[in-house]
């Protein structure tokens, strides 16, 4: 009964993907942009899904929002003519956006905070007008059904028919694999449920499982996904996994973000710190170590004041009124 309810969901998705799939002549068009053009390039989009990959890592967003926040992304770049000085603002916007949709609205960072981890030269009014601009080109279609929506129901209905499967076949790992294909343009392309099979696919073949193969097989002719469509997707994908596992590829950075300061700031902190008034003394027979122990909680008092000046809302306009709509 329950593999029944999963196939009638994906049946379901499957109606509704191509609503949420961006548009091919604008990605066409990106892929063909010189990188110092007056458009957005291929590489140019990618080095920010990449960046997106990171922030998400560092607020501890789920991978449905990376996913969402993409697709957004190349849903509007592919609809409009964007130059690349804002294509920073527009990804942050639909990253803030994906947040707002999947995650729980206390786990939701301020656009503040977004603009002052992401290091970019844009304002929160900025950032919020961006957002506005995205919402109504999208015609506020702001969930969608994706490529990780697909893996989930099929690793669903990969454990509805045995239990004994959730080890093998690792969920955690295809989510992966698919942020790492969605940092390569290519692959926005690709009919989310027949990425997804690909990769479920080339997973299977790994584990070496028949059963597991005749499961996924059921479901491309369940969907009606053909062979060649299937082959053509799989090795693309097969060829991003390669490339990404070998030690030249460089993978997004996942560690805690670390401040680079000037000279000059440098100078300001170090001047600072030996302005810092010294304590008195405290008499041996006064020491009391339950008092020692509390006392060092103000000795972190002065963290905030560094971080608290990034980001700032400065004034001036960030970009144009308007943007022009593709002309494809």
């Amino acid at each position: 009964m329950e593999a029944f309810k999963l196939m009638k969901e994906l049946k379901c998705n499957l109606d509704q993907e191509v609503q949420y799939l961006p548009k091919e002549t604008g990605l066409s068009l990106i892929e063909s942009t010189q990188e110092n053009g007056n458009g957005v390039s291929a590489k140019c989009r990618d080095a920010r899904v990449e960046d997106l990959w990171s922030l998400t890592s560092f607020f501890g967003y789920s991978t449905q929002t990376f996913v969402l926040a993409v697709n957004l992304l190349d849903r509007f770049i592919a609809m409009m003519k964007v130059q690349p000085k804002y294509l920073a603002c527009i990804s942050i916007g639909c990253l803030h956006i994906a947040a707002r949709v999947t995650e729980d609205e206390c786990n939701v960072s301020s656009s503040h905070e977004l603009i002052r981890i992401s290091q970019c030269k844009f304002t929160v009014s900025d950032l919020s007008r961006m957002e506005k601009i995205i919402s109504e080109k999208l015609n506020f279609q702001l969930k969608a059904v994706t490529a990780l929506t697909f893996l989930h129901l099929y690793h669903a209905i990969a454990l509805s028919h045995t239990s004994n499967r959730k080890a093998v076949l690792n969920l955690d790992k295809l989510e992966a694999q698919l942020k790492a294909c969605l940092c390569r343009i290519v692959f926005s392309k690709a009919k989310p449920s027949v990425l997804a099979l690909s990769l479920l696919m080339l997973e299977i073949e790994a584990l070496q499982s028949a059963d597991l193969l005749e499961i996924a097989q059921r479901i491309q002719t369940h969907l009606k996904i053909s062979k060649a469509d299937l082959a053509h997707w799989r090795g693309l994908v097969g060829q991003c996994m390669r490339e990404y596992s070998s030690p030249e590829c460089a993978k997004p950075n996942h560690k805690k973000l670390v401040w680079i300061v000037s000279r000059r700031t440098a100078q300001n902190l170090h001047s600072s710190y030996r302005s810092i008034p010294e304590l008195p003394t405290i008499p041996e027979g006064a020491w009391d170590e339950s008092e020692s122990e509390d006392s060092s909680e103000d000795l972190s008092s002065g963290e905030e004041c560094l971080s608290s000046s990034l980001g700032s809302d400065a004034e001036g306009p960030y970009f144009p009124p308007s943007f022009r709509s593709r002309r494809l």
